[in-house]
């Protein structure tokens, strides 16, 4: 393997793989060269099949026989983990995700004519894979392999190259060979080559248009060589299921880390009220959803979607306990130095005379406009004034009590507008709580309605990668069929029908899906709902929500 900067694509690398050689007849396991070649058009967007001197019935049968590589691909290969008797074969599938095919010959002998007339490469592949009319069991068995490529591969190109060097001491050691010193003929094919590899080479891509990063490489070869060697057949879905339980944990704690750092840059606690703190949450939320989207794949039954939402939520109630905490800090420490000269002139006995409890009441007042002045004091403002008013009732009780100036019935009205003032506070206070408790049902809806939404738009684009795949299957099906009938194999061509039949039928199924919300309601949207703390208050709020996407 080489893994180099792609020459034309700078966002790309190109990772080429190199298989020994097919047909060693001193390898040990007679299966060994089958393996070789399905891992190879599992890995590769592009598979290049070398052979030498012409592409003829010696060539064909090479990729039949010791063993059968091409024909035993849908032994080797599997799509699904447990396909279905009403679904398109496998053999049909393997149209969305196997490679394109280059056949290379190499010491190329011929002319490129046919019937006389000058061909190119391409057409001298296709005439090549043409079927051979006949019933005897060698011409079947050619026709066999023929078919398999035209069936496995629908873009297939074919370069020739002679001989690099007619001089047999520099063939001894043509690895050593400057390239000057090579067949000029040869050195201009060798970068028609290599131009097309790096005009046309395909980003490899998984079903369902997952593209195939370095790690997931990684993973794949893993997941595929530990199948054969346990015995069992590589199967394309369950590769991809492992890759996504991966990569979808690794993008659940990639958007959580974005939301918790985001949050952290933009939130200065304490802040002045819970809904500021709820805004940043939002934008944050928003973001860290969209990191999550772009790099997961395969959530079917959104697992990891209902484990950022609940990462997310105990996250933001984090955020929401600190801002408490410093608010609750920031306004005890304004109130410390407020009432410093509050204290002091309790503590000698200031109020202690004639008049005293208007004094003192005076005095008090002065520390509440002060607090009522301080900015940014938080979510905990009211409620550490609270706490500091019901300290200094006692004193003031104390206060009142002593007072010699008063009278005992205004000391009654004074004791009563003290307990008046003490339930408005109390009753600002759980006004307060109440606003902040709607304040927090109506994030968790937006939240419920974000996660719902990207849901949808990735879902919707899933379902328009699908239906492009099976069109793209339909199409190579109807491409062979009419070429089956224009070489006069009817029968054969007939043969399809039913393949095509039941394309159409996924096709047309895909096309017409119901409303994809209704997929959304059944497999999340009663999870997303109970993940969210208050679960039976927001799940009015989110059936409303789910109601405004049908």
């Amino acid at each position: 393997m080489w893994c180099v900067p792609h020459p034309t694509k700078p966002t790309h690398t190109l990772v080429l793989l190199d298989t020994e050689g097919l047909g060693d007849v001193q390898k040990g396991d007679p299966k060994n060269d089958s393996w070789i070649f399905a891992l190879a058009v599992l890995l590769s967007s592009t598979f290049v099949y070398n052979s030498m001197s012409t592409i003829n019935q010696q060539a064909l049968e090479q990729l039949h026989y010791n063993p059968s590589y091409v024909t035993e691909l849908t032994k080797l290969i599997r799509a699904k983990s447990s396909p279905r008797e009403d679904k398109v074969e496998d053999s049909s599938e393997f149209v969305s995700f196997f490679p394109d095919f280059i056949w290379t010959v190499r010491d190329f002998v011929l002319e490129l004519k046919l019937d006389g007339r000058p061909i190119t490469e391409d057409e001298y592949l296709e005439n090549s894979l043409k079927l051979i009319p006949g019933n005897n069991p060698k011409v079947q068995m050619s026709n066999m392999t023929r078919e398999c490529i035209r069936y496995f591969f629908p873009v297939r190109k074919c370069f020739v190259f002679d001989r690099p060097t007619s001089n047999k001491t520099l063939l001894f050691q043509i690895e050593n060979v400057p390239e000057n010193q090579l067949e000029w003929s040869f050195q201009v094919e060798s970068k028609k080559f290599c131009s097309y590899i790096f005009a046309n080479g395909k980003t490899k891509t998984l079903r369902g248009g997952v593209i195939v990063t370095g790690n997931r490489l990684a993973t794949l070869v893993t997941t595929y060589v530990d199948a054969i060697n346990s015995g069992a057949v590589p199967c394309l879905e369950n590769a991809v299921t492992t890759l996504a339980q991966r990569e979808n944990s690794i993008a659940v704690q990639k958007a959580a880390d974005h939301y918790s750092e985001q949050m952290a840059q933009r939130v200065r606690l304490p802040t002045d009220t819970l809904q500021e703190l709820l805004d940043v949450h939002a934008a944050c939320e928003k973001e860290a959803i969209a990191v999550f989207m772009e790099n997961s794949f395969k959530d079917e039954s959104q697992q990891f979607q209902k484990r950022l939402v609940a990462t997310i939520e105990e996250r933001k109630e984090e955020f929401m306990r600190q801002n408490e905490a410093a608010s609750i800090h920031h306004c005890q420490a304004e109130l410390e130095k407020l009432s410093e000269t509050l204290r002091k002139s309790i503590s000698c006995g200031a109020f202690s005379v004639p008049g005293g409890h208007s004094l003192y009441l005076e005095a008090r007042k002065k520390v509440e406009l002060g607090y009522e002045q301080v900015p940014r004091k938080g979510v905990k403002a009211k409620e550490v004034l609270k706490s500091f008013l019901e300290w200094q009732a006692t004193m003031e009780d104390a206060i009142l009590q002593t007072d010699k100036a008063l009278t005992d019935g205004e000391r009654a009205l004074a004791a009563e507008r003290t307990k008046r003032e003490v339930a408005e506070k109390e009753r600002e206070l759980l006004r307060q709580r109440q606003k902040e408790q709607e304040q927090v049902m109506e994030a968790q809806e937006r939240s419920f309605r974000e996660n719902i939404a990207k849901l949808q738009e990735k879902m919707e684009r899933e379902r328009e990668i699908l239906l492009r795949e099976q069109e793209k299957m339909l199409e190579h099906k109807l491409k062979i069929q009419e070429e089956l009938l224009m070489e006069g194999f009817r029968k054969k061509s007939d043969m399809l029908k039913n393949e095509i039949s039941k394309l159409r039928e996924e096709v047309e199924r895909t096309r017409k899906k119901p409303s994809l919300f209704a997929n959304i309601l059944d497999t999340v949207g009663d999870a997303f709902i109970m993940i969210l703390p208050g679960a039976g208050k927001l799940c009015g709020a989110g059936l409303k929500v789910l109601s405004s996407f049908m």
